[in-house]
């Protein structure tokens, strides 16, 4: 009995520090806990010879070393048979769940421009960055943590931590570092560096660049999360503004791979106070349950094994892929949602739809609109300012004007936003570009007008009605299109242009005509108007019409008196 305890004692012991230090998920469809199962047979059979000093090696040491020979043939075989898509490609391509088609306008809602974004995360990692130099004391302990965007009372930030930079820096601020950055993804000039909340300093204690039972995983581990695996550790923040680590636990459904998240885990940075939820009684403020990566591959999964393991290797009938690159996009409902393009497995310029996640519950919607990828969009974009050379950001697709969009940032060389693009999903080369989001957005109108789009402005918030006199109005023909430029009396700060499809009576306008129309708020002194009404045209039809019935009956009344005067003449003489 002493020598079972001695090398097995030994062995846990030397397996619990393993433990410690790798965190093995000990569950039966991940394979750590079983190579920590063999580790532990094999250092016990080790252990074992190495007390006892006979020349053979005994019983127990052999039966250990069989033990572990026997689990590690189990590892190397059984995944094979339960995991590989060549046995199992219906499972993976269903681990998505079911995926409806749905119409791109019927569900994605126009966007107010304000809430567009223009700041991606490497432009919030320099933001930030400057942010924190402001103030030396924090920037030589401290460095930002990983940006991910995020919902906060209704606005999109970035949010990242400051984090500790070394060991050293670690040691000599246990008790955690001074907050968290945050930068508006709508507004470059918003950023705030976050250190209180009502008034109490906030420490992030507890985070990856921490060590020992204050590095993040690991304290998760030891306070029992050691049955599930962890992914994507983000911080995010409630609406009051306290920060949180939010963690998707996940689990294999398809032998010892097949990721799926079940759960998250939801933990005070500060306090250390946990608490694990599953996906539906998750925290209405937590944004993201499914990890990225997971849900990528499960898309890739569901268009690969579309038909089969053989066809997706050999004829790939029907085969689809995602594009290159994926965001995290924001409904007009407040949800969260992981976009991706969709294209055919030859891999070109164009896309066949595209599918949108949620990022809680994993609902799938795929939308067939053919179109640019992300990519030819970008180069699009590129292209349209090529002599300044601009780098474009990855784009988010918007509702605009009832069109697919993508809209992207240009970025110089120093990676700050010179200019916005928004670029037609449906072709690439309709696209404008302005030195900002109103002025782009306001250009992108007149190209989708010039191509015959039939817009939509039911739902724009921006919208300025205005009447007014006409003081001086002329036409301009550019590219075989007549566009109408005008302005109103008193109102010089402005000057109006349209062409004759927003109104028939446009050719017909001159100056002193009363006029009432309609534009989208922009800070630029040109501004195109949506609708245009003349109510001196239809007036003057209208008085033209009077007169001439005032004329008509006067002539009535003259002819009617000659007729009198005539029957007089002619009474008169009968008489003689």
């Amino acid at each position: 009995m002493k020598k079972y305890l001695r090398s097995y004692g030994v062995a846990f012991i030397i397996v619990l520090i393993y433990a410690f230090i790798k965190l093995p998920v000990l569950r039966i469809d991940f394979t750590s806990g079983f190579s920590t199962a063999i580790l532990f047979f094999v250092l016990a059979g080790i252990i074992d010879m190495m007390f006892d000093r006979g020349n053979k090696t005994s019983k127990l040491a052999k039966n250990n070393f069989v033990i572990a020979l026997v689990l590690l043939v189990l590892v190397i075989a059984i995944p094979f048979f339960v995991t590989t898509p060549i046995l199992h490609a219906n499972a993976y391509k269903n681990l998505i769940g079911e995926v409806s088609e749905s119409e791109f306008t019927e569900d994605v809602s126009p966007v107010n421009v304000n809430d567009i974004r223009i700041v991606d995360e490497d432009m919030a990692m320099k933001l930030g960055e400057k942010k924190i130099g402001e103030i030396p004391a924090i920037g030589s302990v401290s460095q930002l943590g990983e940006f991910h965007i995020q919902s906060v009372n209704g606005e999109l930030y970035w949010v990242a931590p400051l984090v500790h930079r070394d060991i050293i820096k670690w040691v000599t601020n246990l008790d955690g570092t001074d907050g968290y950055v945050m930068v508006s993804a709508t507004d470059p000039q918003d950023v705030k560096l976050v250190q209180s909340l009502d008034k109490k300093p906030i420490k992030i204690k507890y985070q990856p660049e921490a060590y020992f039972l204050q590095d993040l995983h690991r304290y998760l581990y030891v306070k029992g999360i050691v049955n599930y695996g962890m992914t994507e550790f983000t911080l995010e923040i409630n609406d009051e503004g306290r920060p949180y680590w939010v963690v998707s636990l996940y689990e294999h459904k398809v032998g010892f791979s097949g990721s799926d998240a079940v759960g998250v885990a939801v933990l005070d940075a500060q306090t250390g106070e946990l608490n694990v939820y599953d996906i539906e009684n998750a925290p209405k403020w937590i944004d993201r349950i499914q990890p990225q990566s997971m849900v990528i591959d499960q898309i890739t999964d569901w268009g690969l094994y579309v038909k089969g393991f053989i066809n997706s290797v050999f004829t790939e009938e029907g085969v689809l892929v995602p594009t290159e690159g994926e965001s995290l996009v924001y409904g007009n409902d407040g949800k969260s949602y992981w976009y991706t393009g969709i294209t055919s497995s030859g891999g070109d310029e164009s896309t066949v739809g595209f599918m949108l996640v949620d990022s809680r519950t994993k609902e799938a919607k795929l939308y067939m609109q053919t179109g640019a990828t992300e990519t030819a969009a970008m180069t699009s974009a590129e292209g349209k300012v090529q002599e300044k050379n601009y780098q474009a950001t990855f784009p988010v697709m918007y509702n605009i004007y009832g069109t697919p969009t993508y809209v992207c940032a240009l970025k110089d060389k120093a990676g700050l936003v010179k200019s916005v693009a928004f670029i037609s999903v449906e072709d690439y080369s309709v696209l404008a570009v302005g030195n900002n989001k109103r002025e782009a957005l306001a250009a992108y109108k007149e190209a989708l007008e010039s191509e015959g789009e039939d817009l939509k402005f039911e739902t724009d918030v921006d919208t300025v009605e205005l009447s007014g006199t006409i003081d001086r109005i002329s036409a301009d023909v550019q590219d075989g299109t007549t566009t109408y430029f005008f302005t109103l009396k008193n109102n010089n700060t402005l000057m109006f242009k349209a062409t004759s499809k927003i109104s028939d009576r446009l050719p017909l306008t001159k100056s002193g005509d009363s006029v009432s129309i309609s534009y989208t708020k922009t800070d630029s002194t040109t501004v195109t108007i949506t609708k245009f009404e003349n109510s001196s045209i239809l007036n003057k039809s209208s008085n033209s019409d009077k007169k001439e019935t005032t004329e008509d009956k006067a002539s009535e009344k003259e002819e009617a008196n000659k007729s009198d005067q005539v029957e007089a003449t002619e009474g008169g003489n009968s008489n003689q």
